[in-house]
């Protein structure tokens, strides 16, 4: 049975308690389900049979069990897996405080990009097939990374650090 990440979009400990978000993935028939750092990662097996029919499972099941929805984007974990290994960010210079991001979206991209694109800090270097890999330097109070993002791809993306992808894989 094939294991799954949920990534969901706008998850907080302030909207959203991870006992009842585990609850309602359970509701919905998935198994072995895990939830990691209170942000909207939910880690599970199910045998559905693609990452729109898991998408729309579980936003129907936290529809149902807790009267709210989360933009959802699935990947399987042998998927990320690979990607993780296959580290789209060694061939580019990183400054040692640079964060490494990675935006998932559901579908391909239709815009068409010359890369980097670079907005105040915040480079897109790499788009491959439904993920963006991106890096920026943290800068307090400064949206430069997200406005870039979302500006370039729209708001139907949700996004994870490099380490946070790491960790819902290993989980």
């Amino acid at each position: 049975m094939p294991r799954y990440v949920a990534f969901l979009r706008g998850v907080s400990p302030m909207n959203a308690k991870m006992p009842q978000l585990k609850a309602a993935f359970e509701a919905a028939g998935f198994t072995n389900v895990k939830t990691l750092l209170s942000s909207g990662n939910v880690v599970f097996d199910t045998r559905a049979t693609s990452d729109s029919a898991v998408e729309r499972k579980a936003e129907a099941a936290m529809q149902e069990h807790l009267a709210r929805t989360f933009y959802t984007i699935a990947r399987r974990v042998d998927e990320l897996q690979k990607m993780l290994d296959a580290d789209p960010y060694a061939k580019f210079k990183l400054a040692a405080n640079d964060k490494r991001v990675i935006t998932f979206l559901r579908e391909q991209p239709t815009v068409t990009l010359k890369l980097p694109v670079e907005f105040e800090g915040a480079r897109i270097l790499a788009l491959k097939g439904r993920e963006i890999f991106s890096a920026y330097v943290p800068q307090a109070n400064n949206p430069a990374f997200m406005t870039l993002i979302e500006k370039t791809f729209g708001k139907e993306v949700t996004t994870r650090t490099w380490e946070t992808v790491t960790k819902c894989a290993a989980a």
